[in-house]
């Protein structure tokens, strides 16, 4: 529940959007002096899809996404909009898999990408868990990637089951191979160490923030969106300049130069 602790907080006071689906939260509201757009994906037990009950990011959370954010583009107005993240998952099942589950999260995700292109800033503040597809659809094409610091935040492809599985390894024996190699890990450390993050974040109590933990997440993502706005940078370059992306940089470089 800490994306909707989170999303409550930083949006006392703002008006909610309706006409979505229970699981996801959006409203209105004002950071500072600028006017922003709030979203979060939050858990809902009565989710009329069974898989998509814990948070998980499933059809309707990700058609839903892609209205809100269309929504916010619509306006015209380039407010930022932040995307509080705290997904374990994207929603597994038949269901899923047969009404296009990779449909309604690859809307999720262009309808980010082309606020981020039209100049809304757009801020992913990680306050959970950040897994598999559910970030690639809510939150993973921010400007800024903002995370706090506990071992409760992590970002990586799957769990550490579901992992083990595919390389044919223990949990034990990925947590081995990911301490020497970042990509394989699921601390922030290890994914800030990527160049992903723009920063990091310490509060008191990350579960029930604090007054003073919403003032010190609240100016940082103020920070964000002037960092932003004064960059006039629309896409992701500035995610390629730390030491374990060096490849990834390099392998760009030739490519243009072949393209």
């Amino acid at each position: 529940m800490r994306g909707l602790q989170w999303f409550n907080a930083l949006s006392a006071g703002a008006a909610p959007v309706a006409g979505l689906p229970a699981s996801l939260k959006v409203a209105d509201g004002v950071l500072g002096e600028q006017a922003v757009r709030f979203i979060a994906v939050v858990p809902d037990a009565a989710n009329r899809f069974p898989r998509a009950r814990q948070g998980e990011v499933g059809l309707l959370e990700g058609w839903g996404l892609a209205k809100a954010v269309d929504e916010a583009i619509a306006s015209g107005d380039q407010r930022p909009i932040i995307a509080i993240v705290d997904v374990p998952s994207q929603a597994y099942g038949r269901r899923e898999e047969a009404l296009g589950i990779h449909q309604a999260l690859a809307a999720a995700a262009d309808s980010y990408a082309r606020a981020r292109l039209a100049g809304h800033p757009v801020i992913g503040l990680l306050v959970g868990k950040a897994m598999s597809g559910a970030f690639l659809a809510h939150g993973y094409q921010a400007n800024r990637l903002i995370a706090l610091r506990d071992p409760g935040v992590m970002v990586h492809a799957m769990g550490k089951a579901s992992a083990a599985r595919v390389t044919l390894r223990s949990v034990e024996e990925l947590e081995a191979l990911a301490a020497s190699v970042p990509p394989m890990a699921y601390d922030i450390d290890s994914y800030a160490s990527l160049g992903l993050l723009w920063e990091t974040l310490t509060v008191n109590q990350i579960e029930h923030p604090t007054a003073d933990d919403l003032a010190r997440v609240s100016d940082c993502l103020q920070q964000a969106i002037k960092d932003v706005q004064n960059s006039g940078v629309r896409d992701l370059r500035g995610r390629l300049g730390a030491v374990n992306r060096a490849a990834s940089s390099r392998v760009r470089e030739l490519l243009r130069e072949q393209w």
